[in-house]
């Protein structure tokens, strides 16, 4: 990606914790074009929250260089701070006050006004302006959210960063938050977001798969899957836990777990052998019924299991 259009550059960050035992962030780079909408994908422990914090100036990189929207992260504090939105995984505005007061609040800590910068935050406000009297600690989670992000918004930022923002939120407001985020998209603002949710991963331009710290790839939700090495397949039969055991303990195991309804099933290890007459022969040998052994096209999470066992 062409660095003069990056909004966010992030080059060997490395961030350890307890005396150097911990490696929350892993000699980690990557950069984020003005405009996108990039997904920090991966589970809770993974190293996202750390780097939220170091890109929006919270936390000090132990080694490696960051920039947001030109900025360095270390000597530019200041202008990161008055330019970034952020909304931190934990909710974070003042329960006490009610939705126009904090967002007014927010707006005067900006320096700035609710009414001029409404245009960024009118579709998502009119959700929660019919109660806007109430305080933010007796909203539900989806209000919380939305009242969130207005803060977020409301000094016009060019880079918003977004740490988990639906965790927790039920599915119907999940699905209202990242509608919202398209339209933020398309008003020209860069969006970094993290989330443990792999479904969510589709939603972005493109994602990076973090695990322990550690990038384990970056590219559009499409270039991801069709980098999947080998063949998946679903399979299922009458007795489950019996599937699964079989698979197991076959010599040499098979890459296998759970995914609804099925099993996965990684070809790896089958060699030149078909793998569905494989899988049915193993699983008929075994005394099982009902065998359905499909190939199928891995979803995002999928795929970051086999990055995890390769």
């Amino acid at each position: 990606m062409d660095k003069k259009r990056s909004m966010v550059t992030v080059t060997n960050i490395t961030k350890t914790y307890n005396k150097g035992v911990v490696k929350a962030v892993n000699n980690v780079s990557f950069s984020v074009a003005k405009g996108e909408l990039f997904g920090l994908i991966g589970p809770d422990g993974a190293g996202k929250s750390s780097l939220f914090r170091i890109l929006t100036t919270l936390l000090l990189p132990d080694s490696g260089t960051a920039t947001v929207a030109g900025y360095d992260v270390v000597t530019d504090y200041r202008q990161i701070r008055s330019s970034v939105g952020y909304m931190p995984g934990r909710f974070s505005l003042y329960p006490d006050l009610s939705i126009e007061e904090n967002l007014h609040f927010f707006a005067t800590v900006f320096n700035t006004t609710v009414k001029e910068n409404y245009h960024l935050i009118e579709d998502i406000y009119v959700q929660i302006e019919p109660f806007k009297k109430r305080r933010a600690g007796k909203l539900s989670g989806g209000m919380k959210q939305k009242l969130a992000l207005c803060c977020a918004l409301i000094h016009k930022p060019t880079v918003l960063f977004l740490d988990e923002p639906t965790t927790g939120v039920d599915p119907v407001s999940r699905k209202e938050f990242w509608e919202m985020l398209k339209r933020l998209k398309q008003q020209g603002i860069t969006i970094v977001v993290s989330t443990p949710y792999m479904d969510e991963a589709t939603l972005c331009d493109r994602i990076a798969l973090i695990q322990q710290g550690r990038i384990l790839s970056i590219d559009t939700p499409q270039g991801i899957v069709a980098a999947y090495p080998g063949q998946l397949y679903a399979v299922k039969a009458r007795d489950m836990p019996r599937v699964s055991q079989v698979l197991t303990t076959y010599t040499p195991p098979f890459i296998n777990y759970l995914f609804g309804e099925y099993i996965h099933v990684d070809s790896q290890g089958m060699g030149d052998r078909n793998p569905t007459e494989l899988l049915r022969g193993i699983l008929t040998q075994a005394g099982l019924d009902g065998i359905e052994v499909t190939p199928i096209t891995p979803t995002i999470e999928d795929c970051f299991i086999k990055l995890l066992t390769t």
